[in-house]
């Protein structure tokens, strides 16, 4: 029979490539968006359309690492630690999937507004500006899941509130913008389910940094104050 040593270094390797993979696809997902925003703000329609395209990739790393960690749940029987960690990836390939998804919407929303060139255009600064902060929400907690890193995805938390706000804004100025000009009603509310899908993106990526914080220090975090988090990661 194979030593202790040896089978333990088996699990450690297929830990760290379930790891490895995740953040293959939290990088595959982190592309999408970028490419969907600056096909929005371009009109490129070839790249919109890439976008729309590539969905089923993401949808395959989900399936491939949930398949991986089922197996690794079987043979394996993990504790403490490492059952943590399988059950957070578990948790997190469902929000990156979901956010694959918000990207393939925008991209979607942006061919309905390219073919729209009739009308006056709304500014998308707003829209840029939030898909930002989204998308660097998302790239941090992806770090602080390849880091362990607790205060980097206490952050991460505290930033969905920026975006919360941004949409906010951005629905107040579409409202005015089609009180104004009936005529816009349509091209506004394909902007707004833009900014809202930006605004979903931010949820996911938050859903991931409290998931972060649950493996690490093996406390659940959510639907609790950003102050009780941070205090939290103190401890």
């Amino acid at each position: 029979m194979p030593n202790s040593d040896h089978i333990s270094k088996q699990f450690d390797a297929e830990l760290e490539a379930i790891r490895a993979n995740v953040l293959q696809m939290g990088g595959l997902v982190e592309r999408q968006i970028l490419s969907a925003i600056e096909s929005l703000i371009t009109g490129d329609v070839a790249m919109m359309n890439r976008v729309i395209d590539d969905d089923h990739r993401v949808n395959a790393m989900e399936v491939k690492i949930d398949e991986a960690c089922s197996h690794v749940i079987a043979r394996r029987q993990p504790t403490a630690s490492d059952l943590r960690l399988v059950m957070t990836v578990v948790k997190t390939i469902t929000d990156l999937e979901r956010i694959g998804d918000e990207a393939q919407k925008i991209a979607r929303m942006a061919k309905l507004l390219s073919q729209k060139h009739g009308l006056s255009m709304p500014r998308y600064h707003e829209i840029k500006r939030t898909s930002e902060i989204a998308v660097d929400m998302l790239h941090k907690v992806l770090d602080a899941f390849a880091r362990l890193d607790v205060v980097m995805a206490a952050q991460v938390v505290r930033q969905d509130e920026q975006v919360d706000t941004e949409f906010q804004a951005i629905m107040r100025y579409l409202i005015t913008f089609m009180m104004e000009d009936p005529r816009t009603i349509s091209l506004s509310l394909e902007i707004l389910f833009i900014a809202k899908a930006i605004e979903r993106i931010g949820d996911h990526a938050q859903n991931i940094a409290e998931y972060v914080i649950y493996m690490v220090k093996g406390r659940d975090v959510r639907h609790i104050t950003v102050e009780e988090i941070d205090q939290e990661i103190r401890q």
